[in-house]
C-alpha cells in the first residue's frame, strides 16, 4: 500500500537514547518530536519510540528515536534494542556526577551490542540548572574526544541545543550513508536505509506514549 504524502521520506534512521534513569532522555525525545516538556515526567517500563520527519542535507529523513524508558534500572536492555540503530545519544545529567561516571559503562555496553559503525553523541543535559552544575564542560569534552564521540550540552526544559543535537547526529549519519551509496550501488547498508527499509520495530507506532501533559 502506498504511503500517504505526509509519510514520504528518502531515508529512515533509527537512533537510540541511553543513559542513567532520570537524566532527561524522555524529555529530550518529547521536546524534539513534539516540542513538549513535562516536569512531572515519570519513568515508565518498556521501550518507547517516537518519530519526526525533517530535512537533512536537502533530503527528507524520518528519524525514529527509541527511548529505554526506565529499563536501565533493571539492566534489561539487550542487543535487540540496539539492532538497526545508526546513531546513539548517550545522555548524562550535568548536576549529577554519578550519571557522568556511568557513561563509560553505557559506552561499553553500546559497543558490545550495537553496530561497530554506529554514530555516538555524548549529551550533557539540564544546563538550565547551571547553579547546580557538578560536571564541567571541559571534563565531558575531554572524555568525548578521547572516545571519539561528538559532544553537546542541552536543556530539554529550555529547548537549548535539542534541535541542534538531533540535527547534528542525523547529518553525520546521512553523510556516511550517502558516501556508501555513492561508492557502491550494491552496498547492502546503503540500500537498506533508502526508502525506509530499516523499520526494525517490535510494534507499531500506536505504541508511542501519549503526550505526558495531556489529560486522560
Amino acid at each position: 500500500m502506498a504511503r500517504r504524502p505526509d509519510e514520504e521520506y528518502d531515508y529512515l534512521f533509527k537512533i537510540v537514547l541511553i543513559g542513567d534513569s532520570g537524566v532527561g532522555k524522555t524529555n529530550l525525545l518529547s521536546r524534539f518530536t513534539r516540542n513538549e516538556f513535562c516536569l512531572e515526567s515519570k519513568s515508565t517500563i518498556g521501550v518507547e519510540f517516537a518519530t519526526r520527519t525533517l530535512q537533512v542535507e536537502g533530503r527528507t529523513v524520518k528519524a525514529q528515536i527509541w527511548d529505554t524508558a526506565g529499563q536501565e534500572r533493571y539492566r534489561a536492555i539487550t542487543s535487540a534494542y540496539y539492532r538497526g540503530a545508526l546513531g546513539a545519544l548517550l545522555v548524562y545529567d550535568v548536576t549529577k556526577p554519578i550519571t557522568f561516571e556511568n557513561v563509560s559503562r553505557w559506552l561499553k555496553e553500546l559497543r558490545n551490542h550495537a553496530d561497530a559503525n554506529i554514530i555516538i553523541m555524548l549529551i550533557g543535559n539540564k544546563t538550565d540548572l547551571e547553579h547546580l552544575r557538578a560536571v564541567s564542560t571541559e571534563d565531558a569534552q575531554a572524555f568525548a574526544e578521547k572516545e571519539g564521540l561528538s559532544f553537546i550540552e542541552t536543556s530539554a526544559l529550555e529547548a537549548t541545543n535539542v534541535e541542534k543535537a538531533f540535527q547534528t547526529i542525523l547529518s553525520e549519519i546521512y553523510r556516511i550513508i550517502s558516501k556508501k551509496s555513492l561508492s557502491s550501488e550494491d552496498d547492502p547498508t546503503a540500500a537498506s536505509v533508502k526508502e525506509g527499509k530499516t523499520l526494525l520495530v517490535g510494534g507499531s507506532e500506536s505504541n508511542i506514549k501519549k503526550a505526558c501533559c495531556s489529560s486522560s
